[in-house]
């Protein structure tokens, strides 16, 4: 099995800073992409930042210079940092990661979501 878990959402003012983690265990060999979802009430689900194997990352324009993804291989773990928080980056907030399961090859594996709040 694969567990993947999301936290260090919360309830921040306007201009503050969060950083949300994720953490994949199980029967992982390798991973090959981590990406950051987000979802507002009524929106749909957006892709807010993603960090490939090889190459740069990728962050959509709301976010850029605000925003920062970050991996650490080894561990199976990953970071956003979340710097100048406005109210519109308020959602449900989700990590996503491409690998290899063993005896399964490539997956698609998705967190539960943390809540993002940031208020005016």
């Amino acid at each position: 099995q694969v567990q993947l878990v999301e936290s260090g959402g919360g309830l921040v003012q306007a201009g503050g800073s969060l950083t949300l983690s994720c953490a994949v265990s199980g029967n992982v060999f390798g991973i090959r992409a981590m990406a950051w979802y987000r979802q507002a009430p009524g929106k749909q689900r957006e892709l807010v930042a993603s960090a490939p194997t090889d190459g740069s990352p990728n962050y959509t324009d709301s976010v850029k210079g605000r925003f920062t993804i970050s991996r650490d291989n080894p561990k199976n773990t990953g970071s956003l940092q979340m710097n100048s928080l406005k109210p519109e980056d308020t959602g449900v907030y989700y990590c996503n990661v491409v690998g290899r399961q063993v005896f399964k090859g490539i997956q698609n594996w998705w967190g539960q979501g943390t809540q993002v709040t940031v208020s005016s």
